[in-house]
């Protein structure tokens, strides 16, 4: 982990700011990161960092908390960072370490302290305070009882604990929600590198070929051009497999004649990518599988066409609803009108989840998808800065009734979208989608 610049300090420190700016005075907020997870025996799982954690400082060492504290009177607002101690025995074995002091020059911060002292200066810090401001529900609420207890002993000396407690989190899932130029920045390469992924996974696409073949083609790529680690675990489905919408083994060979379903995407410097392409292993689309595949990418450029700000989020998904559920009319997949079909949702039978979610930090990422301040919760306007994805798809299973020439064909197309002032923009619009463009970089030498 590289010391921050002036521009990339100054940024985290506007964001603490931010945060700082919305809390009484003298009120105390408090973060902590992500544990490191053992997956067996001395071996531990790749370690990830806390996105609430990383948003705020950049810093990307396990065992680190956070404490902010409000501006008081004639004391100023701090940004306080507990942390590992210096160790260089340690740093033989795993790799270098800021500890307190380093960590304070190179990222920032007010003050820095080792993570060992923590209780004992929130016993401190937590000492009449208006409010604690902290992720309720999660991993601290045993040792925040912990410090509350410890003010509470000093009672008989005029200490008070915090009057009452507040949800951290609320607060920067608003923020996280709005991308700044960096960020978008940060995702248009995820998305860029996830997309020249995909056209790596076409090209090697031959029959006969595993899944886990074409997916070691999407992890070389990501690597390859700088990305961190995939941003979840690569779908990579074949044949019917593709109707298993979280499908994850990886495991089945290709056949010819086949569609593989692709929904895999990078993560670069904290930012996630997620994108979902499908095609023919052989190069070419059967007559059914472009019926169906059409009707999906129909059902995209509708519900694009349903982002730009003001418009609600969920407008996206009822564009995609329409077009599908015609569809799956016109194809045969369905019997009656298209009043009937949605106000029934029997659409459900092959097409059964969202059009998209918001992106970030985390593939899902945070962020209220409903005007939570209106009693009857509509949707939330889009607004210039929000990353969804917007991601259709139609998933056949064998049933009576069903047209067996679409049996276990699943489909779905996914991008990354920008939300701007004047629309939207296609993060990931390198990865090709039509059919044309799918089967002219298929044709193989």
């Amino acid at each position: 982990m590289d010391a921050l610049s002036p521009p990339e300090a100054a940024r985290y420190a506007s964001r603490r700011a931010r945060v700082l700016a919305q809390m009484p005075a003298g009120a105390v907020a408090v973060l902590a990161t992500a544990p490191e997870v053992a997956r067996n025996s001395d071996s531990d799982y790749l370690y990830r960092h806390d996105s609430y954690f990383y948003y705020l400082t950049g810093f990307t060492e396990p065992e680190a908390t956070l404490v902010l504290v409000a501006a008081q009177g004639d004391a100023p607002a701090r940004a306080i960072l507990f942390c590992r101690p210096k160790n260089l025995d340690r740093e033989i074995w795993d790799g270098y370490r800021y500890g307190p002091d380093g960590a304070r020059e190179a990222f920032g911060f007010d003050a820095a302290h080792t993570i060992d002292s923590l209780d004992e200066e929130m016993a401190t810090l937590l000492s009449n305070v208006p409010a604690l401001y902290y992720p309720l529900g999660g991993k601290l609420d045993a040792r925040v009882a912990g410090w509350l207890s410890a003010v509470r002993a000093k009672s008989r000396t005029g200490v008070t604990p915090p009057a009452g407690t507040v949800d951290l989190l609320p607060l920067l899932d608003e923020m996280r929600l709005l991308k700044d130029a960096d960020e978008q920045a940060i995702m248009q390469r995820a998305a860029s590198i996830s997309a020249a992924a995909h056209i790596r996974a076409m090209r090697a696409a031959r029959a006969g070929v595993h899944e886990y073949e074409l997916e070691a083609e999407l992890l070389y790529e990501f690597r390859r051009n700088g990305a961190q680690a995939p941003a979840y675990t690569s779908i990579v489905a074949t044949g019917a497999n593709a109707c298993v919408l979280h499908y994850s083994a990886n495991n089945a060979q290709t056949r010819d004649g086949d569609l593989v379903l692709i929904d895999a995407g990078c993560e670069l410097d904290g930012y996630a990518s997620d994108i979902t392409r499908t095609f023919p292993v052989n190069g070419r689309f059967s007559a059914p599988q472009k019926r169906l595949y059409e009707l999906v990418l129909a059902a995209q450029a509708a519900a694009l066409n349903a982002i730009a700000p003001g418009l609600p989020y969920s407008g996206a998904h009822e564009a995609a609803v329409q077009v599908l559920a015609q569809g799956m009319l016109d194809l045969g997949l369905l019997k009656g009108t298209l009043d009937e079909v949605i106000a029934s949702k029997t659409y459900l039978q092959f097409y059964m989840h969202g059009t998209g979610h918001w992106l970030g930090m985390d593939v899902h990422d945070v962020g209220q998808y409903r005007d939570v301040t209106h009693a009857d919760k509509p949707s939330r306007a889009l607004q210039a800065g929000m990353v969804v994805t917007v991601e259709p798809g139609i998933y056949v299973r064998p049933a009576e009734g069903v047209p067996e020439e679409y049996w276990n064909i699943g489909i779905r197309i996914e991008d990354d979208v920008l939300v701007t002032a004047d629309g939207h923009t296609i993060l990931s619009a390198a990865a090709p989608k039509t059919v044309a463009e799918i089967e002219e970089l298929m044709q193989h030498d």
